[in-house]
């Protein structure tokens, strides 16, 4: 890939995750007093989405570099619009490998591809439609290992 894609992918990047309302964290930050995307400075609202990671499994070994995840969403479902008018039970995931946005995607399976040996965590977050969080969080995280 030359300079201009890199660069061009590093700044398409930035931008998802300026409007996704910044990086991953640990998960369970303290979104008080965020305006979200829609620059709002209401209260976010919170959901009843259960959600949790199917595959990989807690401190699974996967061998080769391609990680199927799958999810399970409860309470909840997947939608694709992106609106302003947030319901607590629609939404769409936004999946961090390593603390880094991979993804944002109204399905519940997904394969990781090129995913390098080592220890790796991987996150997903049910957020509301304008793609900020509800409060408290839904989020889900797994650490496992990828071995040639």
């Amino acid at each position: 890939m030359g300079k201009p894609r890199v660069l061009a992918a590093l700044i398409a990047g930035g931008v998802l995750l300026a409007a996704c309302g910044g990086g991953g964290g640990g998960g369970g930050g303290d979104i008080t007093g965020s305006t979200g995307a829609t620059g709002s400075n209401e209260p976010r609202p919170s959901s009843t989405a259960k959600l949790s990671i199917v595959e990989p499994k807690v401190d699974q070994i996967v061998h080769g570099s391609s990680v199927d995840l799958k999810v399970r969403l409860e309470d909840a479902r997947l939608v694709p619009a992106t609106t302003t008018d947030i319901v607590p039970d629609e939404g769409h995931l936004h999946v961090l490998l390593d603390d880094k946005l991979i993804s944002m995607t109204e399905g519940v399976e997904q394969t990781i591809p090129d995913v390098p040996p080592g220890p790796h965590r991987i996150q997903v977050e049910f957020v509301a439609s304008d793609h900020a969080p509800f409060d408290p969080r839904v989020v889900a995280v797994v650490q496992f290992e990828v071995k040639p």
